[in-house]
């Protein structure tokens, strides 16, 4: 082997920078903690990039032939503190694969700066400088894949001058391949990926000089207009009666964009059309509408709502209804030539999200690409102008990539990008074939309010990256899921961590049994519907407790821990027809009873004293609560409401006012409903901050919020080469 240059003082791939002189790592600026050995092997790694370095080379570059040392343990233990370090993993790795008896292999493009960094200015994201995009081998077609059979990325080292982001590309064959040219547009990290759920993902559009996008500025959602150019964003005027903007379309002429008013958490919004230029807003007719886009001749609009797609012409206001979809329909896409629509839909059930077809003048969608991949996850298409491809993304392995079909050919599709950021919003330029995208790294952080210095700050103990979080009744235990939606749980003082649910299983909560035996979890598997689970909390296989054909969730215990109750979940978790009502299951005889005058709540919680049956409204604006005794409701508090947890007193609940321009956490005294804020999250709002997400309070009534920011950047591709 031979190093692709002489002597390189630093390297940079994907968010990381390593400086081989000083043995310092670096992601997105900040320096990650490396001990001396493993951190030479990584050296030795990243100077062979996509070749095989072997164990012998790799034993007498850092042991030396004379060396008596237990060899496979200390870099089995090397290796693993490497993967540690940069969030990899051995089974389905982004930089670091095992060859078994073989070797090691650094599978991410590499590249090597020429500035070095110092203690004053440390590193940022490796990037692309404008006109000087980094080489990558083109792209060719995949076979489908099969459940359960995995496809491995070959290996590639960008060209050792350019400075640029690694963006990987799936090789399936050995053999010369024409470059493709990446380039970086923004830098600034502000590119908004949007709300965590998918249908929310706001769009990109562009006119050929400009990219219309979300962007976060001073922790608040906006929308910008980036220059090609030279990447340089500039506010967008929206008139005020659009508060909340999210981005459609743009008209095929550019200049009208198509937004929806994304006010509440209702899926459905108000659509509007305002000038690129500037101008009066035009609300379209009264349409609600969770998505939509322009018809090919720039006149009316498509848009989906519930489970059809509707045509409206901005001339009269009317709606004719084109055909009904099984289940909700968003990113809606015309081919250039106006006879085929494609779009994404998401199962209300299985939650996951295909790419379909319609073609124009008929009422009957069809999928593409069905059993391509298990659990499907396709989703976000666009044309090229000229019909000739067509681009999506789609998840394997945790990674959120690019792939093209050839026009309306949907056969073979081709892997474009291969991590290791995530790869969202694919729209094609107004001519040629180069595509512009988002690379996305998410953050977040878990932090605890501190009530002296009234401010969060984060909760540095084994609970940093936890996502909800429920205490024992007695204190002594916590459970948590992490950002792979797996339960663990462990004493309050980080002993005895134990994994309760297997990795396939996604879990959204969990509420500890009154005496701490057992946990209640709303889970899924993939592709199937939220469900009610109990798991022992020393550890053994989740057992369904209501299986059904429905999505069901929020369950929470009784007080004398026989019965649990529980509800539906909101539309943006899963659109459904059926009650909506909260039910009460009865651990013993397995029999469901309705709670009287619940239908159209949800998220229920059971006082800890059991007086009590908490909801929240399908609209998240009341916060309503049942006595047990007379079996009555009343409204306790009209605000905003996400996350109800209950005090271990039964005397106050703690809710996310998240609608609020503040977004407080209140303090609900029950049963008067007297609101307290207890902290105020917007003033706590960085640059960086998308949002945060209120996940549960500690033994002594303490807030825990988790912040989410994210790195979010323009980048673009020529399918040419060019």
């Amino acid at each position: 082997m031979s190093p692709l240059i002489e002597s390189p003082s630093r390297v940079t791939f994907g968010l990381f920078e390593v400086d081989l002189q000083s043995g310092e790592l670096w992601k997105a600026g900040k320096r990650i903690k490396i001990q001396s050995q493993p951190f030479k092997v990584l050296a030795a790694l990243l100077e062979h990039p996509g070749e095989i370095v072997t164990r012998e080379d790799l034993q007498l570059r850092l042991w030396g032939k004379d060396t008596i040392v237990d060899f496979d343990h200390s870099l089995g233990t090397a290796i693993n503190k490497i993967r540690e370090a940069l969030g990899d993993s051995a089974e389905n790795p982004r930089f670091i694969e095992t060859l078994a008896r073989r070797g090691y292999r650094f599978i991410t493009p590499v590249s090597y700066p020429i500035a070095s960094p110092t203690t004053q200015t440390p590193p940022v994201a490796a990037t692309i400088p404008h006109g000087q995009p980094s080489e990558l081998p083109e792209n060719h077609p995949v076979p489908q894949i099969r459940p359960g059979k995995q496809i491995h990325a070959g290996y590639i080292a960008a060209a050792a001058a350019a400075a640029g982001v690694a963006l990987g590309v799936f090789l399936g064959s050995s053999g010369p391949r024409s470059p493709l040219r990446i380039s970086q547009i923004t830098y600034s990290g502000r590119i908004s990926p949007g709300a965590p759920a998918m249908e929310s993902l706001p769009a990109t559009a562009t006119d050929g000089f400009r990219i219309f996008s979300s962007v976060i500025e001073n922790g608040r959602s906006s929308l910008s207009q980036v220059s090609i150019a030279n990447g340089e964003a500039l506010p967008l005027e929206i008139p005020g009666e659009i508060a909340a903007p999210s981005l459609g379309d743009l008209s095929p002429d550019g200049s009208k964009l198509l937004l929806r008013n994304h006010l509440s958490p209702e899926s459905e919004q108000p659509l509007w059309v305002v000038p690129v230029g500037g101008g009066s807003a035009l609300r379209v007719a009264n349409i609600l509408a969770h998505d939509a886009t322009w018809m090919p001749d720039g006149n009316g609009i498509l848009y989906a709502a519930g489970n059809e797609l509707f045509v409206t012409y901005l001339k009269d206001g009317v709606s004719s209804s084109i055909a009904t979809v099984p289940g909700r329909a968003f990113w809606l896409r015309w081919s250039p030539d106006g006879r085929l629509l494609r779009f994404t839909i998401i199962d209300p059930l299985a939650h996951t999200m295909s790419l379909w077809e319609l073609p124009a003048g008929t009422h009957t969608p069809r999928p593409i690409l069905s059993g391509w991949s298990n659990p499907a996850s396709e989703c976000c298409g666009t044309w090229t102008p000229d019909g000739k491809y067509f681009l999506f993304q789609s998840a394997r392995d945790g990674n959120e990539d690019l792939w093209q079909l050839r026009g309306k050919d949907i056969s073979g599709p081709t892997r474009i990008t291969n991590g290791p950021l995530r790869y969202e919003a694919p729209i094609a330029a107004r001519t040629g074939h180069r595509i512009f995208f988002l690379g996305l790294d998410n953050k977040s952080e878990l932090l605890r309010y501190a009530t002296d210095k009234r401010e969060f700050i984060p909760l540095n103990t084994f609970l940093s990256q936890a996502n909800r979080v429920n205490f024992s009744r007695d204190q002594q235990w916590v459970t948590w899921t992490d950002a792979k939606g797996r339960l663990w749980r462990a004493r309050v003082n980080g002993e005895e961590e134990l994994q309760l649910t297997p990795d396939s299983m996604q879990v959204f909560l969990a509420h500890w049994s009154p005496d701490g035996q057992q946990l209640a979890i709303m889970a899924r598997e993939p592709g199937q519907a939220w469900q009610l689970y109990s798991v022992p909390a020393d550890g053994g296989s989740p057992q369904p407790l209501h299986p059904e054909n429905r999505n069901a969730g929020d369950p929470d215990w009784s007080a004398d821990g026989q019965s649990l109750v529980f509800g539906r979940v909101p539309d943006l978790m899963g659109k459904e027809s059926g009650s909506r009502a909260i039910q009460i299951l009865n651990l013993h005889t397995h029999s469901i009873t309705p709670v009287p005058g619940s239908e159209g709540l949800f998220s229920p919680r059971w006082s800890p004293d059991g007086r009590y049956i908490a909801a929240i409204s399908l609209d998240q604006r009341r916060l309503m609560l049942y006595d047990v005794a007379t079996r009555t409701w009343r409204l306790l508090a009209e605000t905003s409401v996400a996350d109800p947890v209950w005090s271990a007193d039964s005397k106050a609940i703690y809710i996310h006012a998240f609608m609020s321009p503040t977004q407080p956490i209140y303090r609900v005294d029950v049963p008067s409903g007297q609101l307290q804020q207890v902290a105020d999250l917007a003033s706590f709002r960085t640059g960086e901050t998308a949002d945060y997400f209120f996940c549960g309070i500690t033994p002594d009534n303490v807030p825990l919020v988790r912040s989410r920011s994210s790195t979010g950047n323009l980048y673009s591709i020529d399918l040419d080469g060019k």
